[in-house]
């Protein structure tokens, strides 16, 4: 039997001092560097591979996917790069969520907030956790959403959150 598993994923740290002329154009940080890959390692360590990508075609969004991906050993040019995740609204994120999850077991997306924390709680069952700073999705975190059987499908409290987990807790994972 399939298991079916919707990741969500922000991008990790931007670097707010690079030079860059837009927001869309910010880059990650060397924390942010660090704490995608470190992502990705978890993700392959935990063994979470997803059967398609999609992502936010902003740098810091896809430098974050590039470098999670690459540390799990998937192909960079199996992503599904979407522009309607860049700024997106729940609605957004829903249609998207619908579009790309058929026949697939496990559905990775890689944005931003504050879409990315409205579509976890949203189709989460379970209340997600905050952090000490009050904060669901830090940079760099991700949300494991399970479907068990079910088809993943953008329906409201449909799916199990399994995990959230955010990169400065790794060390202790």
């Amino acid at each position: 039997m399939l298991e079916h598993k919707l990741l969500i994923m922000r991008h990790a740290k931007s670097d707010w001092s690079a030079d860059s002329d837009t927001d869309f154009d910010r880059p990650l940080s060397t924390e942010g560097t660090k704490a995608a890959k470190l992502m990705g390692k978890w993700l392959k360590k935990n063994r979470f591979n997803p059967d398609r990508v999609i992502c936010s075609p902003a740098l810091r969004a896809s430098q974050t996917c590039q470098l999670a991906l690459k540390a799990l050993g998937v192909a960079e040019h199996s992503v599904i790069r979407v522009a309607e995740v860049y700024d997106a609204s729940l609605q957004d994120l829903l249609f998207i969520v619908n579009q790309h999850s058929k026949d697939i077991g496990t559905l990775l997306i890689v944005g931003h907030n504050p879409g990315l924390d409205q579509l976890l709680c949203y189709l989460s069952k379970d209340s997600p956790s905050v952090n000490a700073s009050g904060k669901l999705l830090t940079a760099g975190a991700l949300a494991i959403l399970d479907y068990g059987s079910e088809a993943i499908a953008a329906k409201f409290h449909q799916a199990h959150l399994q995990r959230l987990i955010r990169p400065k807790e790794i060390c202790c994972d």
